[in-house]
């Protein structure tokens, strides 16, 4: 059978099987970006209770869209500022110049600045539940 493809709404909670046979849970924010609860649930309707986050990534919207992570729950942001997910650093490899990309932007920084940001990435589905899972060999394409 198909699986229905899905309208992306910010705010949407997402349940993501784990290989463990656990659930993950992302919340949707802007700019493509998705936050992984620290929450581990034995089922899907097992869901966070706040939002303690454990990471932020941006996620291929396909992967939102095919429905293989069912939408769970949805829960909305109480300003459009709480929607936008944190800043995120850009690293060029060449050059070793540091930028940080936030809502929409991308301004010149120092190194320091980007000191414990997240690498501005969009990742698969594979990637993120790596990351869950704390494998690391995400870390090794960076």
């Amino acid at each position: 059978m198909a699986v229905k493809r899905k309208r992306i709404k910010l705010g949407d909670v997402y349940a993501i099987p784990l290989p463990d046979g656990q659930f993950a849970f992302g919340r949707r924010f802007k700019d493509a970006g998705i936050a992984i609860y620290h929450h581990r649930g034995k089922s899907m309707e097992d869901l966070p209770s706040g939002e303690n986050y454990q990471f932020f990534v941006g996620v291929y919207d396909d992967v939102l869209k095919s429905g293989q992570w069912p939408v769970v729950d949805h829960r909305h942001f109480t300003h459009e500022e709480e929607a936008w997910p944190p800043p995120k650093c850009i690293m060029d490899n060449l050059n070793g110049e540091c930028s940080i990309y936030y809502k929409g932007e991308i301004r010149a920084s120092t190194q320091t600045e980007c000191e414990g940001l997240e690498i501005a990435a969009v990742w698969d589905v594979e990637h993120i539940v790596d990351r869950i899972m704390g494998d690391d060999k995400w870390q090794k394409t960076l």
